[in-house]
């Protein structure tokens, strides 16, 4: 069973019949979103050794969570059956502890967390609403966790407020996704005559280096022409596999990645760079004419990527947006993982652009 099945029938047989039995007129929403692997539907035995099991996420209000989450927490502890269709309720402690702050509380006896929405926020994305967000918070916010807080499922939801949420996350602004564009083909820009240059002059694994590092650039700007969060490193072959654009270019980054010949190689990156090309023509978006061709005078294949990077930064209309080095977002300068996953430091980061 998968644990967003297993998490939902906790909160319908168990969770959702006793908060009708002690808090009848308790307004909520329940959820499983935040993180695991289970949120995005590839968990599996292995996913067991930590933190998966029944699960359920409640938002309270900020009134009623002061007035009776603790206490309810406490009191679930007592009435809680020891498993859930043969599967432990206890917390299952790596990497991350029960909810525990001013606005979370959980125990180790349970799965069963009571949180506000604006501290789930601000834990994920150091924002308590997502009203009026702008492109520089936007452009801090990790792909991952946004990926994490708009996947797995939300179970009810009294007042809709969770599910707005949600909507409203759910992808970039056009003019940030565009910034995004440019910046990523601006990656592939830079480095793609260097898988070629590496084996000219015999170094074989630097070449081959470059050539895993476009691959990976290749596959992020798959994600952005399909408009889906990229996942961390550890998924992010297994969703990549799930978007439309995947059906043609895996032959080509396979061949990029298993050739011994560096000519080969580039050969195979042209390739998939076109084939990006033809998506990104395809939906109507920073259209131009792909041109793969020799790298200046030198024999290394490449594409105009200076073209697509001009064509997606002349498409923004935000000035402010528009003004910015063609740097990237937070994930496309770094993807060290404690960056990624603080949320105050992602923010600290991503400002100094406007500076």
């Amino acid at each position: 069973m998968q644990g967003i099945q297993l998490s939902r029938g906790f909160y319908t047989d168990i969770v959702r019949p006793w908060l009708n039995e002690v808090a009848p007129e308790l307004r909520h929403s329940a959820a499983l979103i935040g993180y695991g692997s289970e949120l995005l539907g590839f968990d599996d035995d292995v996913s067991k050794d930590h933190n998966w099991g029944p699960r359920v996420h409640i938002f309270l209000g900020r009134d009623d969570f002061g007035n009776c989450a603790r206490r309810l927490v406490d009191e679930f502890s007592k009435v809680a059956p020891a498993d859930y269709l043969g599967e432990p309720i206890g917390w299952r402690s790596r990497p991350h502890p029960p909810a525990n702050g001013v606005e979370a509380a959980g125990a180790s006896e349970h799965g069963l967390e009571f949180h506000t929405l604006e501290a789930l926020l601000e834990g994920h994305f150091a924002v308590r609403s997502v009203e009026n967000l702008n492109a520089l918070q936007w452009l801090g916010f990790a792909e991952q966790k946004l990926l994490a807080f708009t996947s797995g499922a939300v179970f009810h939801d009294d007042d809709s407020r969770l599910s707005q949420t949600r909507d409203r996350l759910r992808y970039f602004p056009d003019d940030v996704w565009l910034y995004k564009i440019a910046c990523q083909w601006r990656r592939i820009a830079e480095e793609q005559a260097f898988v070629g240059r590496a084996g000219q002059v015999g170094d074989d694994l630097g070449s081959r280096v470059i050539a895993a590092r476009l691959v990976r650039d290749v596959m992020r700007m798959g994600f952005l022409l399909e408009r889906r969060y990229a996942p961390y490193s550890k998924w992010l072959g297994s969703g990549f596999a799930r978007l439309p654009i995947a059906e043609p270019l895996p032959p080509h980054l396979q061949r990029a990645l298993h050739s011994s010949e560096w000519a080969e190689r580039e050969d195979a990156l042209a390739s998939a760079y076109q084939e990006l090309a033809r998506r990104q023509n395809a939906i109507g978006v920073a259209s131009f004419e792909p041109i793969v061709g020799p790298y200046h005078d030198r024999p290394f294949t490449t594409i105009n990527a200076d073209d697509t990077v001009e064509a997606a930064h002349s498409a923004i209309t935000d000035a402010w947006i528009k003004q910015l080095p063609i740097v990237g977002s937070l994930d496309q300068i770094s993807d060290l993982t404690p960056l990624l996953e603080d949320a105050k430091l992602s923010q600290r980061m991503v400002s100094q652009l406007d500076s």
